[in-house]
């Protein structure tokens, strides 16, 4: 059987960026499609792209603003590249449905580890590849739908990032057990931890999503200076 190949699409203003990233990632073995600015995005996107890299300061739309429509649209992962490496910024980028969030400038390296960690959670996650036939979990009153990466909350679907549905996924499938923000990101990123915020906002997402308290969590709760679990 013939091997996958991704599909990309690659989003900047300046042309020169485009031009050097298309040529990095197409040298991997990527397809690559190119847009230069968030709304020529929206006009490209559709079911077979695999991962979205999106410059945040676009015309026309912003990455954010991009990237909140395909949110609302698609399951697929988000790449922000950005200038701007300050917490508010990367709280922004998550919130509006990064999955992984890259500082300017970078290097090619970092760049192509960064898509194949991504691309590889990916894979993993499709049904194909389930270890179990099962396709959804119920915790508490919520249905975890694997097949669309999808939460149900009663007659409510709450449309989750990838990111934000694997560590849900993570904790309830290990209820009781107390993850800490290290573990949390090695186990959903499959690499080793940064230490920065990453984990806590996504967390303050989910939470959001679904409707909890931080206060009085009713799904996911923080075990002070430990981490969070469900029980």
């Amino acid at each position: 059987m013939e091997e996958k190949r991704f599909k990309l699409l690659v989003a900047d203003d300046d042309k020169d960026i485009r031009s050097i990233l298309s040529l990095i990632l197409s040298q991997e073995g990527y397809q690559v499609v190119t847009a230069e600015n968030g709304g020529e995005v929206l006009k490209l996107a559709d079911e077979s792209i695999d991962l979205y890299i999106l410059d945040v300061n676009m015309p026309v739309l912003s990455g954010f603003a991009a990237g909140s429509e395909l949110r609302r649209r698609f399951n697929t992962p988000i790449i922000f590249l950005t200038a701007y490496s300050g917490e508010a910024d990367k709280v922004i980028g998550f919130a509006s449905g990064a999955d992984d969030y890259i500082v300017k400038p970078f290097s090619n390296t970092e760049l192509l580890l960064r898509v194949r960690a991504i691309l590889r959670r990916t894979a993993r996650s499709c049904p194909a590849n389930e270890a179990s036939s099962k396709s959804a979990i119920a915790f508490k009153d919520l249905i975890l739908d694997l097949d669309s990466q999808t939460v149900r909350k009663g007659d409510e679907v709450i449309l989750l990032t990838y990111t934000e549905f694997q560590i849900l996924r993570l904790l309830v499938t290990h209820p009781r057990k107390i993850f800490s923000l290290d573990h949390i990101y090695e186990r959903v990123w499959e690499e080793e931890a940064v230490g920065d915020a990453a984990v806590m906002v996504h967390i303050k997402n989910l939470r959001k999503k679904l409707g909890d308290s931080s206060r009085s969590p009713r799904y996911i709760k923080t075990a002070w200076g430990k981490g969070y679990f469900v029980e």
